[in-house]
């Protein structure tokens, strides 16, 4: 694998991040941990999502590190006309419904990760719908994009960027000023599913570990055990977790 010198950030994405990441800072304190866990080369980052605005934390960090983070964002983000074109100039990758558009997004992901770069996906979809605001149940694109390119699978989990914005939130609370804490997890241990042909499977063990490294993650940062049951966004309420028998 290349350099991550090959996936230089674009002027605009420099630019945008001279201007956001002191103004987070001013408006949000932060404690990060981990940031030594993430690797040196191209990889993916998996997070939980309570915010529209706690993709700035997970960029922040990422870049930080080192690393052009590149978000697998819903294509209807790119369609709004001023968003849509701020979206490409920060070199983000759109995701389509559409099962032939997405597998062309999941492509583009992996010559990303390819020239070093950092893809960031959030695997629930979209915001959580967890009455507590854990991790909910996963899509299986997170693992599908790591069995396909044997790219390291790297959790991030936060939790205190709600207090700015709360979930779907319009105003900002900035006094008393918030605060809140990010964590990199070790890498998800993916090894003995990439031996194999990528199964449904293997896409159900792999998804299952990665909702595990999440759970696991803001349980952590929250100081609490969590629920037994997972948020499943289709039924509206709480399942058991997958439980795939291991051969």
């Amino acid at each position: 694998m290349t350099s991550r010198r090959d996936d230089a950030p674009s002027l605009g994405f420099r630019t945008a991040a001279a201007v956001v990441r002191p103004a987070l800072n001013l408006v949000i304190g932060k404690q990060w941990d981990g940031l030594d866990r993430l690797p040196r080369q191209g990889y993916i980052v998996v997070a939980n999502h309570v915010t529209e605005i706690d993709p700035l934390a997970v960029a922040h960090a990422v870049y930080s590190s080192g690393s052009t983070p590149h978000f697998l964002a819903k294509d209807a983000l790119f369609r709004a006309p001023a968003l849509g074109t701020l979206l490409r100039r920060l070199q983000q990758i759109p995701v389509a419904r559409d099962q032939r558009d997405a597998q062309s997004s999941l492509t583009v992901a992996g010559e990303v990760i390819a020239q070093g770069g950092a893809i960031i996906i959030y695997p629930e979809g979209t915001l959580t719908r967890d009455p507590q605001l854990w991790p909910m149940r996963a899509k299986t694109g997170a693992a599908r994009l790591a069995l396909t390119t044997g790219a390291p699978v790297v959790p991030i989990t936060h939790w205190g960027v709600q207090d700015l914005l709360a979930p779907y939130g319009r105003v900002p609370t900035v006094l008393p000023r918030p605060r809140y804490r990010l964590l990199v997890g070790d890498e998800v241990d993916l090894s003995d599913l990439r031996e194999g042909p990528m199964t449904r499977t293997a896409l159900a063990r792999a998804t299952e570990r990665i909702e595990d490294a999440l759970t696991a993650g803001v349980a952590e940062l929250r100081g609490e055990e969590p629920p037994e049951l997972i948020w499943d966004r289709a039924l509206r309420q709480r399942v058991p977790r997958r439980q795939i028998e291991e051969s």
